[in-house]
């Protein structure tokens, strides 16, 4: 059972690596035996979480970038392959937010939201795809999505609308790609206080979010890692591909 779910062997890249949610499941994959790059902005928060996956006992690799650049993009995966001489897991993790009124939303603002959590998706999964998707290859993407996908939540319109462009883009994929050996899905968390929306976590939006998960309680970025595994898995998940993965504590099956 425990070869199911086992990563022996493979290479894994997570963008967003460094930070909260994304860390927890680079750190996650690490745990099952995978080696890791670890993708981001902050060279020292690269590093440091490329350290603890050494300290697990497998390969860390910091990979500074602006997951926004596709020439970045490319630049890590030819440090990936230099370093490991493969790839098999890519996770999408990059996240930014922001609670501006619909009619003050500015363009730029519009713009670097729309670019860190849709755009750094589509050029990532062009890279790290076009590699992957060579005969003889094949590899696991695993983007990830937000409650805020559909419908909307109220004051983070840039963000909705840009996660429901990830749900598009990972369905897409996953019918262009399902016979090459590339399975493409999405996890779509809950509310998990990270940094991007702790600055919008009012006491009076708090009560609106428990009053609408039957779990009446936040996640912790630790119940992130076992989707992860088991959609990075190609034996658990050999089957699985153009899913949207709920883990939000029932908030999505809640009406009234």
């Amino acid at each position: 059972m425990l070869d199911l779910f086992s990563l022996e062997g493979k290479v894994a890249a997570v963008i967003g690596g460094s930070g909260v949610l994304g860390g927890e499941m680079a750190l996650g994959l690490a745990g099952a035996g995978s080696d890791v790059a670890i993708l981001g902005t902050r060279p020292d928060a690269v590093k440091s979480r490329a350290a603890e996956v050494g300290a697990l006992g497998r390969r860390g690799l910091p990979v500074t970038l602006d997951a926004t650049k596709k020439a970045d993009l490319q630049r890590a995966l030819d440090e990936i392959l230099a370093a490991f001489g493969r790839i098999d897991i890519l996770v999408n993790a990059p996240g930014v937010n922001s609670a501006t009124p619909f009619l003050d939303i500015s363009e730029d603002e519009w713009q670097r939201i729309m670019d860190v959590d849709l755009k750094s998706v589509f050029l990532a999964c062009q890279v790290f795809g076009a590699w992957m998707t060579r005969p003889g290859r094949g590899g696991s993407i695993i983007n990830v999505s937000s409650v805020s996908s559909g419908p909307p939540l109220s004051r983070v319109f840039t963000y909705s609308v840009a996660k429901s462009g990830v749900n598009q883009i990972t369905q897409f994929l996953a019918r262009e790609w399902a016979t090459q050996g590339v399975r493409v899905n999405a996890i779509l968390p809950g509310f998990f206080p990270a940094e991007q929306n702790r600055k919008i976590l009012t006491p009076e939006r708090v009560a609106k979010i428990m009053g609408h998960t039957p779990m009446n309680r936040f996640g912790e970025a630790r119940e992130l890692v076992g989707a992860t595994i088991f959609l990075a898995s190609d034996k658990a998940s050999s089957f699985v591909t153009g899913t949207i993965l709920h883990v939000d504590g029932g908030y999505m099956a809640m009406t009234i």
